[in-house]
């Protein structure tokens, strides 16, 4: 694992990312799991918007870059082991990029539990 200058040690690991976890600062409503790089997590921190580490294209990207839906960052918390991040964020709009609130809509049992707030092929074409 490779570790990052903060005021805190983090643990990145192997494939150089830490898990992130965003989490709606007002409801405490969790919105989605994500990676960052080292760099992902000091643009965060310099900006005060979410940046993540994309692993399907490999690369660094902002939340909401697209899409508008930004996440302002309104606290970093670090887990005990340094290696996930828990993101406090005041979210625009939708945080899921299939037009939900959270990326957490469906129980296991394949229900739709939460709302859908915009329409993806609008956003993203």
């Amino acid at each position: 694992m490779s570790r990052t200058e903060s005021a805190v040690d983090l643990a990145f690991g192997d494939d150089g990312l830490v898990t992130i976890v965003a989490q709606d600062a007002s409801s405490g409503a969790v919105l989605m799991v994500a990676h960052a790089s080292p760099e992902a997590v000091e643009r965060t921190h310099e900006t005060g918007l979410a940046h993540y580490h994309s692993r399907s294209r490999d690369e660094l990207w902002q939340k909401g870059e697209s899409s508008g839906h930004v996440q302002h960052v309104e606290e970093i918390r670090v887990d005990c082991d340094g290696d996930a991040l828990l993101y406090r964020v005041s979210q625009e709009g939708g945080a899921c990029h299939t037009g939900h609130e959270s990326c957490f809509y469906r129980t296991l049992d394949g229900e739709t539990v939460g709302e859908r707030v915009f329409d993806p092929d609008a956003v993203y074409e």
